[in-house]
C-alpha cells in the first residue's frame, strides 16, 4: 500500500543507457509489482496475485518510456477525498489527549480558524508552530508533557509538535477507515489519465507521508497506486507548499517542461505552488475554500468537483494539444469568474 516513486525512469537516463551501447538491465521491486527494464526490451509490470484487475498500462520500449507530452499531477487532501474536517478532528483529539491549555482554556481549532490555517499553512507541524508563535504571539500550553510551565525552548517546543503530530496522524488513519471516500469524479479522471500513454499521473501532497499513504491506499487502492508514474509525500521535499519545490521534482523526475504540467489543487498554498512552478493549475474548491479569488491569484480554471462540472480528461489536454499551452482549459465547464459591477 506504498506509494512508491516512478515506475519508468526519466528520459535523460533511458537516453545515457542507451547511448552507452552497454547491455543494462535494472531490477526494482515495487508496491508487489517487479518491473524490469532492458535497454531495448519492454516494461513488464505483473500484478500481485489476487489484487483486483484495472486496465493495465500498454506495455512501453525503453526507447520511449518516459515520452509523455504531458502529466497530470494531483494534490491528496481536499482533491482525492475532502479530508480537511478529518484532519481538524484530529489535531483537536491530539490537543485534547495531551490536555494542552492556554491560560487556563484548553486549545481547540475551530472550523473557520482552521480554513485560515489550510489556506495559509501547508503541513501538519508548521501549521502548530504557527497557532503558538503567531496566533498565540509565542504562548506555548501547558500539556501532561509540562504541567508546571510551558516548554520554552527549541528543543523542548520542537518535542511538543512532534509528539501531537504523531497522536494526531494515528488518529487520523483510525477516521480515514471509516471516512474514505474520494471526491466525485477523481477516479474516473485519473483512470482516463492512466489509460493514455501520453500523459504522466502523480500525486504531490505535503501531508505527513504515513497519513498520505493510508489515504491513497484507501482511496486509489493498491493497483492505481502502483500505477503512478511520480508520488511525492510528506519529507520527500525540504519545504513545503506554498514553496514549488515539490512541483518543481516531479517536473524534473518525469523530463518534461513546466507548460506540460496541469496541476489539481483544492487550496490557495496549493495553487501558488502549481504557479511558482510555471504550472498550470485546476481548483476542485470545498466548503472551505469555495470564498477564495483563485482567478484573481492565477489559476486556469475552477469547479466545485470534477464530477458535478463533467470534467473529461479531454477538457484539460485537447485544448492544449489543439492550440498549444496558452490555451484555455475546462470550456464550457469551469466556473465563470465573478466580476464586480461598478457602483
Amino acid at each position: 500500500g506504498h506509494c512508491h516513486i516512478g515506475l519508468r525512469p526519466p528520459l535523460s537516463s533511458l537516453q545515457r543507457m542507451i547511448m552507452s551501447n552497454q547491455p543494462i538491465v535494472r531490477l526494482w521491486y515495487l508496491a508487489g509489482l517487479v518491473t524490469v527494464i532492458s535497454a531495448f526490451g519492454t516494461v513488464q509490470l505483473q500484478p500481485r496475485r489476487g489484487q483486483a484487475q484495472l486496465p493495465q498500462r500498454q506495455t512501453t520500449t525503453a526507447l520511449d518510456a518516459a515520452a509523455y507530452d504531458y502529466a497530470l499531477l494531483f494534490d491528496c487532501d481536499g482533491v482525492i477525498l475532502e479530508t480537511e474536517h478529518l484532519h481538524r478532528m484530529a489535531y483537536n483529539a491530539a490537543f485534547e489527549e495531551f490536555e494542552l491549555t492556554v491560560d487556563g482554556e484548553p486549545v481547540i481549532w475551530s472550523e473557520e480558524y482552521y480554513d485560515m490555517l489550510q489556506n495559509t499553512i501547508g503541513g501538519g507541524k508548521p501549521k502548530m508552530f504557527f497557532h503558538f508563535r503567531n496566533t498565540l504571539q509565542g504562548n506555548f500550553p501547558l500539556s501532561k508533557l509540562h504541567k508546571d510551565a510551558p516548554p520554552s525552548t527549541d528543543e523542548e517546543q520542537q518535542a511538543l509538535v512532534d509528539a501531537l503530530q504523531a497522536f494526531k496522524t494515528q488518529h487520523y488513519k483510525l477516521l480515514l477507515k471509516t471516512e474514505a471516500e474520494p471526491r466525485p469524479g477523481l477516479l474516473q479522471l485519473m483512470d482516463q489519465a492512466l489509460a493514455d500513454e501520453s500523459i504522466a499521473v502523480g500525486v504531490c501532497s505535503a501531508s505527513t507521508k504515513e497519513s498520505a499513504q493510508k489515504t491513497l491506499e484507501l482511496t486509489l487502492g493498491p493497483q492505481r497506486v502502483s500505477q503512478l508514474d511520480v508520488c511525492i509525500l510528506g519529507d520527500d521535499v525540504s519545504t513545503k507548499k506554498p514553496d514549488p519545490l515539490i512541483y518543481n521534482v516531479a517536473r524534473e523526475r518525469l523530463g518534461l517542461d513546466p507548460e506540460q504540467c496541469v496541476v489539481v489543487e483544492d487550496s490557495l498554498i496549493g495553487l501558488q505552488a502549481a504557479k511558482g512552478a510555471n504550472m498550470k493549475c485546476i481548483i476542485t474548491y470545498t466548503s472551505g475554500t469555495v470564498d477564495v479569488d483563485f482567478y484573481g491569484e492565477g489559476a486556469q480554471a475552477k469547479v466545485p468537483d470534477l464530477a458535478s462540472a463533467g470534467v473529461e480528461l479531454s477538457d484539460i489536454f485537447g485544448p492544449l494539444r489543439e492550440q498549444g499551452p496558452n490555451a484555455e482549459l475546462l470550456v464550457g465547464k469551469k466556473d465563470a469568474p465573478v466580476t464586480v459591477s461598478p457602483a
